[in-house]
């Protein structure tokens, strides 16, 4: 029995993959092409998962008219359907993934590159456990600029940060109670709810889970079923990395450790600094930033959320318990010794963070590599190598590295690079106002 027969009441289904920009890519079909749909998948032509953020061909693609655009093979993923609740019909949507009509995993597809990480933690006996922090504004956005929604209970705007505020989360209590609704519905393990620190800004946390796969199919998943259920409660939601040029911008972070071949956690011993893999780790995290800072700010607005003393990392550094690392191993238990991985934007595609985050950490392992030392203080008072500032240095970087492409196919390094040099032309063509507009739906 499929799940569809569990759910008579869905009228149509979508089906769609993630692009390079994390951008839901598919078609609208009725429920009797269901079967058809989970035996065969769809044909959809490989490059529109090449897409620009606007959603057009790359100019120079050899996805495009070099190969005829041809059409790849979309194959339903372990997932399954997943109902999509802020729709006003009952709709359900089947993630897919891509493969060539030889049967083999497309290398531009985002999904397949967190796969292929994972596969080189399977060779040596490892598994990621993964939890991420989701962040995002709710946005009134109904006029000329952007600011926050009214209250629902009282009409009136958050006037400042309320960072952990009871009355924020209570303030919009109904949007949160048909989002953990939702996230039930979905399979999302939603745990925790903060209000951040932005006007209108919130964070809920998803559960750590030994399959990193899931855990950014919860990501990419969460971040539409926000957007959308947003929109249902009139106001709009974004997980742009900077919004607001004088309020807090917006990360994803993730927590990771590593199961051994007997389930124990492999950075876990009776010690305060853990075990020499934890700190394999770490230099590796370290070592990759540079290289992957694209990976960790896509866009031209993730350069504004990386400005020092503003509670996004721009020193490249390491700590115990210290919010102002890069790197920060969280205290509590030694047992559950843990990194989190704090550099990246809430508009970061889930699937090629996850895999840049676990790529560098493997990086660090096989070389087996030793860390400097651990900071404590201010990291934004010290003399530190910085994450790159500027969208074009991070661009040139990625496309020199030789860790991209240890990590990366060479072929969706490529395709990235194209990408982000045709947005970053368009970009500079908009105001600040027109870049608002534009991504504030999108990331």
């Amino acid at each position: 029995m499929s799940w569809l027969d569990d759910h008579p009441d869905i009228r149509n289904l979508r089906c769609g993959a993630a692009d390079l920009n994390g951008q839901a890519r598919g078609k609208r079909l009725p429920r009797r092409f269901a079967q058809k749909l989970e035996k065969d998948g769809a044909r959809f032509p490989l490059s529109v998962l090449n897409l620009d953020i606007r959603g057009e061909d790359i100019h120079d693609s050899p996805l495009v008219f070099e190969t005829g655009d041809a059409d790849g093979l979309m194959l339903p993923t372990e997932r399954g359907y997943v109902p999509m609740p802020w729709l006003s019909a009952p709709t359900a949507l089947l993630p897919l993934w891509s493969f060539t009509d030889d049967g083999a995993p497309f290398a531009g597809d985002p999904r397949h590159a967190l796969a292929r990480v994972l596969d080189r933690f399977k060779e040596r006996g490892l598994t990621p456990v993964v939890a991420t922090e989701m962040e995002f504004y709710l946005v009134d956005d109904s006029g000329t600029g952007i600011r926050p929604p009214q209250s629902p209970r009282s009409g009136k705007r958050r006037a400042g940060g309320e960072i952990l505020s009871l009355r924020a989360l209570d303030a919009f209590d109904a949007f949160f109670n048909d989002l953990y609704d939702a996230c039930d519905a979905m399979n999302i393990p939603a745990e925790a709810a903060i209000s951040e620190g932005g006007e209108g800004q919130f964070e809920v946390n998803l559960e750590h889970v030994p399959d990193a796969l899931k855990a950014a199919d919860d990501a990419w998943l969460f971040k539409m079923l926000v957007r959308g259920l947003a929109r249902r409660h009139g106001m709009a939601a974004s997980f742009m990395a900077k919004p607001y040029t004088d309020h807090a911008g917006t990360g994803l972070h993730t927590h990771f450790s590593i199961l051994d071949e007997d389930g124990k956690n492999a950075f876990a011993n009776d010690t305060f600094e853990g075990t020499s893999l934890l700190q394999n780790a770490i230099a590796g995290c370290l070592t990759c930033i540079p290289d992957l800072a694209l990976i960790f700010a896509p866009h031209g607005n993730s350069y504004e959320r990386l400005v020092p003393g503003q509670h996004a990392p721009t020193g490249i550094c390491w700590a115990y318990e210290n919010r102002t690392a890069t790197i920060r191993v969280p205290g509590g238990s030694f047992a559950a010794r843990r990194i989190e991985h704090r550099l990246a934007g809430g508009d970061a595609n889930p699937y090629l963070f996850l895999a840049a985050v676990l790529g560098s950490a493997l990086v660090g392992i096989e070389d087996r590599k030793t860390p400097p030392l651990p900071i404590s203080g201010n990291a934004y008072d010290q003399d530190l190598p910085q994450v790159p500032s500027r969208w074009e240095d991070a661009i040139d970087r990625f496309e020199r590295s030789h860790l991209a492409r240890r990590i990366f196919d060479p072929q969706l390094v490529d395709n990235l690079i194209r990408t982000k040099r045709q947005e970053m032309a368009h970009f500079a063509e908009m105001t600040r106002e027109e870049q608002i507009d534009h991504y504030l739906d999108l990331v």
